[in-house]
This record gives C-alpha cells, structure tokens and sequence, in this order.
C-alpha cells in the first residue's frame, strides 16, 4: 500500500526538531562541559565515565522501550503517543541541562542526573520514531525513498544547530547554549506535534501475544541477519561519530580559539552538503547499483579521505580548502554507508516474518537506535580520554575561566580572547598530534572491520529481499 503524501510529510519534516535537539547534546555537550563549566581534571573524567555509562544504560534501555512500544494498544496508534511524549519531556529535560548552572562535584552530580533522565526520554521518542518507519511500506524502493526524504531534514536539523553553535559561543559560551537550548527545545516539541497530528498508522503487526522481554532477546539472537548488521552499524557509527566529536577542538588547536568559530561552521557546512548530498545520491546510486557495491566504493573514498586528514600539515599544506574539502568527501561517504545501513537492518523485519511468522517492527529497528547510542557511548569515553592524555583538556580550563568571566562581566569578551589565543599557543606539537591521530585511526579501523562484516556475513540482497516480500504476498 502507498502511503499518503500527508503522512510522508509530516513523518520527514518531523526529523528536522528531533535532530537537531538530538544533534545539540550529542555533538556540542562535551564542548558545554568543557568550555563553559571549568572543571578540574578528575571532575570531567568522573562526569565523562558517568556519561559513558549512562549512554550504554541507554542502548539497554532502547531495547526495553522497543518491548514496551510492540505491547502497547492506544487508540491514537502504536507509535505516534510515544513519539509526542517523548519530545515534550526531552525538551523540558534539555532545558534543565542548559539553564541550570551547579558548579564543582555539584555540577557533577546534577548533571549525572540530568543525562541519564535526557537520554531516557529521548529514547521514548527515538525507539518509536524509528519503529514507525518500516510499518508504513513494505516496498523496497518506496522504503529507500522515504528513508532518503526523511534524511534531508535529518540534515537539516542537524545543520541549523551544527552550523551555529560553533559561530556564537566563542566569547559568549554560557549565554548562547542558553539561548540556543530554548530554541531547539522549542522547534522539537513543535516538529513532533506535527508528526503525532499528521501521521496516519498503519497496522501491520500479525502478532497474537504482547512481547516479554525473555521473547524479545529470542527474536533478536534468532535473526542472523540482524546480529551481522547490527554489530556492523555499531563498528560504523563509532567510527564516523569522533570525527565531529573532536572537530571542535581540532580547529581551536590548529587555527586558534577567537578565529575558529567560523572555520568550525564551514567545516559543518561541508558536514551538511555532504550528508545532504547522500540524500539526493542514494535513491539514484540504487538504481544503478547494489548496496554492498556502493558501500565498497565509499570505503574507499573514507580511507582517502581520513588520510589526507592525517597529512595535513605534516606532509601536505595546512590547507583549509583541502581540509573542507577532504570533509565534505568523508560525510558524502558517511552519509550513504549509514542510508543503506538503515534500509537493511530495516529489510531484516520481513526476513524475521517469513522465517517465524511474526513481524516486530519496533524490535528489530530499535537496533538502529542501540547501536547509535552504544557507539556515543564508546565515542564519549574515547574523545574525553584524548582530551585528557593530550593535556589539551587541561589547557582548554583556562579558556573556560575566561568564558565563565565574561558571563559575569568580570572581563571583556576581547581581552578574553587574546588571553584564549595566547593559551593555544601554548600547546605543544606532540599534543595536537595525539588529537589528530584519535580523529583519523581509530575511525579506520572499526569502520573497515563493519566493512568485512558485512561483505562476509549479510545476505539480504535486493534479489532476496525481493524474494522474500513475494513469499509474504503469496502467504496472504
């Protein structure tokens, strides 16, 4: 059955709050923390542990929800009161996680808090936003289309606070991510709204029994293709996260604290035509092309990519058009891996029901949204402990005094960033090496193992997975 363009809508457009309310936290709350809060050592490494481990909590907790959704019979449907619920209380938690201000263990302790309640309502949402997307088409290439059209406001959202964050928080850190969290927290609730209110769901669910979490762990370790995928997309999300994670850094070591706001924008403007392109790229790729075909041939664009990321300023020129460049490269690859990821951990939903005669839609997708969080959080672990054994975190303390300073108007934004500059300076070469080096190897490595994996082990070609949509048709 052909969705209606008024639930296409309304499901693609809701993307652009959610993301960029999930891109807030994700991509800038190390740099809140670590700009803004002046923290000693040992207090950001106990904050960054108890972020780690509340993200893999959180990778649990997507599987425990996904149980919870596939059980749930409201009238307004099976996704859509989940979707709305979750966005208004993740909202009114990214508030508090901005707004409120503790300082020392204080801080510590309340914001341990504050992250685990932030990313166990965003999973209230995530878990069924996701899950609704393959029980509104079972054909391959409308799915492929929706999964493209969705991602272009993904990118959108994800660029509007990606791409200005990093322009005004330089000299007035606290102020912004305030200013900015009421914003974000604003445009999710709305965007969700507009989703729950034009979205019409449809029943696809053949099941007779509600799902135990004992059942769930049966359908999950039954599915051999979903086990493959799934620990691929993990190996693949790690390894394509960090680049961003420390890209703010990067640049304020590389080119300096008061010039590198727009730099930082530029280079995320190539994060957003690149991902933005794979949107347009994708559906036509298909056409002409496998998935595994195209996956091989963007692996090979990533290795060229992240080394010449290594290169610069070593054994090529300290080059910003080579560095944007090289960038947009790196997320036009990224971009198009993670769509045909999402279209075959989704194909494993009609593999399942013709193997076993039951569909689990919120289940089976809910691993997309595992192995995104499971991988921040093995992102999060390895970003601070770069930051740390760098000594480049210790440095960045005194240019969060300095932004404290300014929001209290002890001292003038100028002074303060002539003060900030003279601390980079201050760097030495080796510590700058060691962040490049956690940007551009470790990212290689995991995502060539994600590669062999699926290239070995995931079998659900176009041919096959048109084969299996044709036995579930003649079945009913």
């Amino acid at each position: 059955m052909t969705i209606s363009k008024t639930t296409k809508w309304s499901y693609c457009v809701g993307a652009t709050g959610r993301d960029a309310a999930y891109t807030l936290v994700s991509m800038f709350i190390l740099t809140y923390i670590q700009y803004t809060m002046h923290l000693t050592v040992s207090q950001f490494a106990v904050i960054s542990a108890v972020m780690v481990a509340c993200m893999i909590w959180d990778a649990v907790n997507d599987l425990l929800m996904s149980a919870i959704i596939e059980n749930s019979k409201f009238k307004s449907g099976k996704f859509r009161p989940f979707i709305l619920w979750g966005a208004i209380l993740n909202s009114i938690v990214i508030l508090l996680m901005f707004l409120v201000r503790p300082s020392g263990w204080a801080f510590v302790l309340y914001y341990s808090f504050i992250y685990l309640l932030w990313g166990m309502t965003y999973t209230v949402n995530d878990i069924a936003y996701w899950g609704l997307l393959p029980s509104l088409t079972s054909d391959q290439k409308e799915r492929e289309n929706l999964v493209s059209t969705m991602g272009i406001f993904v990118c959108i959202g994800q660029f509007l606070v990606a791409g200005i964050v990093p322009v005004v928080i330089a000299g007035n850190a606290v102020n912004a991510f305030r200013i900015i969290a009421l914003i974000v927290a604003l445009g999710f609730t709305l965007c969700q709204v507009l989703t729950f209110k034009g979205v019409t769901e449809t029943e696809r669910n053949n099941n007779s029994n509600d799902v135990s979490l004992k059942a769930m762990a049966k359908i999950l370790a039954r599915n051999d293709q979903l086990c493959h995928i799934g620990i691929s997309y993990i190996l693949f999300c790690l390894g394509q996260q960090l680049l961003l994670l420390l890209a703010v850094n990067f640049f304020y070591f590389e080119f300096g604290y008061s010039s590198s706001g727009d730099l930082v924008t530029i280079f995320t403007v190539m994060y957003g035509l690149g991902t933005l392109a794979a949107q347009f790229l994708f559906p036509l790729l298909t056409k002409k092309l496998s998935r595994k075909k195209i996956i091989s041939i963007c692996m090979i664009l990533l290795f060229a990519g992240y080394f010449i990321l290594l290169a610069v300023g070593y054994l090529l020129p300290k080059s910003l058009i080579l560095i944007d460049v090289t960038g947009f490269i790196i997320f036009l690859a990224q971009g198009i891996i993670n769509l045909a990821m999402i279209v075959m951990v989704n194909n494993t939903i009609e593999y399942d029901e013709l193997n076993y005669g039951e569909r689990h839609d919120s289940i089976i997708s809910a691993i997309r949204s595992f192995a995104s969080k499971l991988s921040g959080a093995l992102n999060q672990g390895c970003a601070s402990l770069i930051l740390i054994v760098s000594g480049i975190y210790a440095v960045s303390q005194n240019i969060s005094k300095l932004e404290v300073d300014i929001s209290t108007g002890a001292i003038g934004r100028e002074e303060a960033l002539n003060m900030a500059d003279n601390f980079i300076e201050s760097v030495q070469p080796y510590q700058t090496l060691i962040l490049r080096l956690g940007m551009v190897l470790l990212p290689l490595l995991v995502m060539f193992i994600s590669y062999i994996i699926i290239r070995a082990k995931y079998k659900i070609d176009e041919k096959e997975y048109e084969r299996i949509c044709n036995e579930l048709e003649n079945k009913k």
